[in-house]
């Protein structure tokens, strides 16, 4: 059989060439936090598991519908779509740090999991600049806020602060695996198998929490919005963006992420960030931003793009032709 060379493209895809490249990925930053307020917003009906739980479950079936994906056939390449999936459910976990900290402030902490990776594999001593930049985020989100605002006085809860950083140390794996993930093929089917992977492990988790209040369809059908929002809709959209602009720009412009975690959360649920709380995100947002834009200027030289030069750093891998290779956001 011969193999296929093009990526199969979806109908959201298709039309969404007629929509600026920029506007894509914006649509696609703010889809991501307005989803994940609503799975915030489910947890007096679902709890924080369970949502995860219909947000993975329903990711996994309409990428699956969407790809039709085939198993891999060797045992190496399936261990690494056991190993890409188990990283994209440890992402999950910000959700049970939405439970005690802010919107804004969870995915910007976060956020530190591949920025430490991308800064990491650099050997220039200017990318020290956004660690540091990025390292002064975290102690304004970790000390006390005498500035004013909900919370003034007081740190972050440290349950949350461990959550949120187990989040960032899965989605710093994911940035290991993402390049490895992106070569088993020319579409999606990797991030459906991996979701689906993702799913199978936190299934039995939401349904020792809720149990048969999953099942209620006011339950199902917030969680498949959820799911569409977060997940299913913004790869779509990455998908055709990544088409149309450098893996770079598109990185800058998801690094967006943190601030329009701050207002989706304000405008969602009410949570009002402090100026300290703001200052931090926009630290820890400035950081990778410039951590992207400085890896993008500093290609291989054997043609490949290096793990920190695609959309967002961490979400697509390239051959070495250098064409990006989207991989699944979380």
């Amino acid at each position: 059989m011969e193999a296929r060379t093009e990526p199969r493209t979806g109908p959201l895809s298709r039309r969404a060439r007629r929509v600026p490249a920029p506007a894509l990925v914006l649509c696609s930053v703010v889809s991501i936090q307005i989803g994940q307020a609503l799975g915030k917003h489910l947890f007096d009906s679902a709890g924080p598991m369970g949502v995860v739980a219909l947000r993975l479950g329903f990711s996994a079936v309409l990428l699956c519908v969407l790809w039709r994906p085939r198993l891999p056939v060797g045992r190496r390449e399936r261990l690494l779509v056991v190993a890409f999936g188990t990283a994209i459910a440890g992402m999950n976990v910000i959700y049970l740090a939405l439970r005690h900290l802010p919107l804004g402030v969870a995915v910007a902490i976060q956020l530190l999991g591949p920025l430490a990776v991308v800064l990491l594999m650099s050997r220039r001593l200017r990318d020290l600049l956004w660690g540091l930049l990025a390292g002064a985020g975290l102690l304004l989100f970790t000390a006390p806020s005498f500035t004013g605002g909900p919370g003034a006085g007081r740190p972050l809860p440290a349950a949350g602060v461990v959550l949120a950083l187990a989040g960032a140390v899965a989605m710093g794996a994911y940035l290991l695996l993402s390049r490895r993930a992106g070569r088993l093929a020319v579409d999606g089917s990797p991030l459906a198998l991996a979701v689906a992977w993702a799913a199978l492990l936190w299934v039995p988790a939401g349904v020792a929490e809720s149990g048969a209040r999953l099942a209620r369809p006011e339950v199902l059908s917030a969680g498949l919005a959820v799911a569409v929002l977060s997940a299913a809709g913004p790869y779509s959209l990455e998908l055709a963006a990544l088409r149309r602009l450098p893996p770079r720009v598109v990185g800058v412009l998801q690094n967006l992420e943190p601030v329009a975690a701050g207002l989706a959360g304000l405008a969602i649920l009410g949570e009002m960030l402090s100026p300290a709380q703001w200052t931090a995100v926009c630290c820890i947002t400035a950081a990778a931003v410039g951590a992207v834009v400085t890896q993008g200027r500093a290609a291989p030289a054997d043609g490949s793009r290096g793990p920190g030069s695609p959309s967002r750093p961490w979400r697509s891998a390239s051959r070495g032709t250098g064409t990006p290779r989207p991989v699944p956001r979380r």
